[in-house]
């Protein structure tokens, strides 16, 4: 992900406009500011570089120090846009991750002005290759269909909507029964949103608060209804550049960005747990 100079503010954190989202980011704008960014443990080197071949990018992640067996293992990527001349579709993504895995994303919007057509696949099985079709032709809504291509049958689709300052969505798929429900609502510097998942089973709380140009706060809480219990997490960032949080676990963590110069840019993180005094730090440095 790309870093902000420590001299440069974020202007604003929220959304400019509701427009639709996929259903698993209703509740991103607040989950955000608690899970990106936080390089607790590990030392990580990324790279992010465009190369003058027809627009191709090549990323790469290497984990330092991870193992007595490999001390760095690395995970490259690929995004090929129009690969070989070919304009009909771009390959997004190919990737081989550390354990030797080979995946492949591609995409194409020549179908159809309105619809974009996605393939995944683990190249060392076809039978996990997935097909999605995304439908945006209706104002303020995008329809969302994912299956096997060896198994139609196996499919998951959502619908979301926005109206207004809110946006809806429904997600479902053959296997789970009843479907997910979700809404997000903005208004002035206030987010939230509310998503029930696992047959109704789990319900998600999220809220942001823009209280200044510089600081946002936020929080997410996560209810289990067969269990009878749930995880609270507050947090809070400050020009965009430096986090703190606490979860109902009792630990705290703690996330700061630095630019060095343009385009290298240094992560760092910790990790108090006050229950059982555990720390962990981690580092993680990033060229573009």
């Amino acid at each position: 992900s790309s870093f902000r100079p420590s001299h440069q503010r974020p202007l604003n954190i929220l959304p400019a406009a509701m427009a639709p989202v996929k259903f698993d980011d209703l509740s991103k704008v607040a989950a955000g500011v608690l899970n990106d960014d936080y390089q607790v443990s590990g030392y990580v080197f990324k790279t992010k570089q465009k190369t003058s071949w027809a627009g191709a990018v090549l990323s790469s992640q290497v984990d330092l120090f991870a193992s007595d067996k490999c001390a760095t293992p690395a995970k490259l990527a690929w995004k090929l846009p129009s690969p070989f001349g070919c304009k009909f579709f771009d390959i997004d993504k190919l990737e081989m991750d550390k354990g030797g895995s080979v995946k492949l994303e591609a995409s194409s919007e020549k179908a159809h002005s309105d619809v974009k057509i996605e393939c995944k696949a683990d190249l060392a099985d076809f039978s996990k290759l997935t097909v999605c079709s995304t439908y945006t032709g209706m104002k303020d809504a995008q329809v969302k269909f994912e299956c096997k291509a060896t198994n139609p049958l196996d499919f998951v689709g959502e619908a979301t909507c926005a109206m207004g300052k809110a946006t809806c969505g429904v997600k479902f798929s053959a296997k789970a029964g009843l479907p997910d429900f979700g809404i997000r609502f903005l208004s002035g510097p206030m987010f939230c949103s509310v998503v029930c998942k696992d047959k109704l089973g789990t319900v998600s709380a999220a809220g942001l608060y823009k209280a200044n140009s510089d600081l946002n706060c936020a929080a997410t809480y996560d209810h289990s209804l067969a269990k009878g219990n749930g995880k609270l997490t507050v947090g809070a960032v400050y020009q965009g550049l430096y986090k703190v949080k606490i979860s109902q676990d009792q630990t705290v963590c703690c996330s700061a960005k630095h630019s060095i110069a343009k385009g290298f840019s240094l992560l760092f993180g910790a990790k108090y747990g006050i229950a059982d005094g555990n720390v962990s730090y981690g580092c993680q440095v990033s060229i573009e």
